[in-house]
């Protein structure tokens, strides 16, 4: 590891650590979600390690930051996307740094370019097996429970932090809907309910019971579920049914892939899926917007002259 940065403290300016506290309140303040302050927290951490939080604030740089992305890269052994995520939230605090002129000498922080990743999805045959119903009369609570909520995921696109964060009363199967109130850019919306989902769920529901203010999809013992134990029980439950993916953000994914390739809007697949620009719903058109495997045969140049190739056969007596 690196030698941590030193330099002399001025009582007249802000350290570091100071500086870091100041800036956690005003996004507390700004009621933030935890898992974004948890954010903030850790890729202050990483800075905290190369440079001492009894420092000045002042005396970070550009350097500094050169120093902080060659120290992750070095000690965690993470993708450059990893990296750049961490960045970012450095990004962010310095920032805040240099408005409140914590930092005097501003300057302007990129993101180190990285290759796009190509977003893993859930396949057909894998959503088959993942769907398939399980026998209400026979099966544990937490069993119907998975399936249920992964049918959920695969019908919204929605978020972890969103599902586990629904309420009963939340889904509205007279009108067909369902109300978002906990979401990545804090504005509550209505999402559709497709005709499936609302079977689905009715039937959940006489097998879960509860009152309107319950969690919609509770643990064993009715209370909310935590991130973690969510991503768990998915896991134990993919992996029963012979399925080595357990992202639950993969569901996302293979929504918005489906809904591409069926022919669906990207304006009204920006609205469901909660995204405030078209950035990221282009992304997923460029990834999805043509299944390139679909028909392959009939439009590829050496299935049409397949005449020449199958005339002569190599014998299977023939000796290398």
């Amino acid at each position: 590891m690196n030698e941590k940065i030193t330099m002399n403290l001025n009582d007249e300016e802000i350290s570091l650590k100071k500086a870091f506290e100041k800036f956690i309140r005003v996004k507390e303040i700004e009621n933030l979600s935890p898992e974004t302050i948890e954010y903030y927290t850790l890729s202050y951490k990483f800075l905290a390690e190369i440079y001492d939080e009894n420092n000045l604030c002042n005396g970070i740089n550009q350097d500094t930051v050169f120093e902080y992305i060659d120290h992750i890269k070095k000690t965690r052994k993470v993708a450059q996307i990893t990296v750049n995520t961490y960045v970012r939230g450095l990004r962010g605090t310095l920032y805040f740094f240099m408005d409140r002129a914590y930092i005097t000498k501003k300057f302007k922080i990129k993101i180190p370019k990285c290759e796009k990743q190509i977003k893993e999805t859930y396949t057909s045959s894998e959503i088959e097996k993942l769907i398939e119903k399980p026998n209400p009369n026979k099966c544990t609570f937490a069993e119907f429970r998975n399936w249920a909520a992964i049918c959920y995921l695969l019908g919204t696109g929605n978020r972890l932090r969103t599902l586990i964060n629904l309420k009963i009363g939340d889904i509205d199967t007279e009108n067909m809907e369902i109300k978002l109130k906990t979401v990545k850019n804090k504005k509550a919306y209505i999402i559709p309910m497709s005709t499936t989902l609302k079977n689905i769920l009715i039937e959940y529901l006489k097998y879960r019971k509860g009152n309107e203010e319950d969690f919609l999809f509770c643990t064993d013992c009715g209370e909310q579920f935590k991130s973690e134990g969510f991503k768990m029980a998915i896991k134990r439950y993919n992996r029963s049914r012979g399925i080595e993916k357990t992202s639950i953000h993969l569901f996302r994914h293979t929504f918005a892939k489906n809904w591409i390739l069926n022919g669906g809007d990207i304006f009204r697949l920006q609205k469901i899926l909660g995204h405030s620009s078209l950035e990221m719903v282009k992304e997923y058109v460029s990834m999805f917007g043509v299944d390139i495997k679909e028909n392959f045969d009939n439009f590829n140049v050496l299935e049409k002259h397949t005449k020449g190739i199958q005339k002569a056969k190599i014998s299977m007596k023939k000796q290398l």
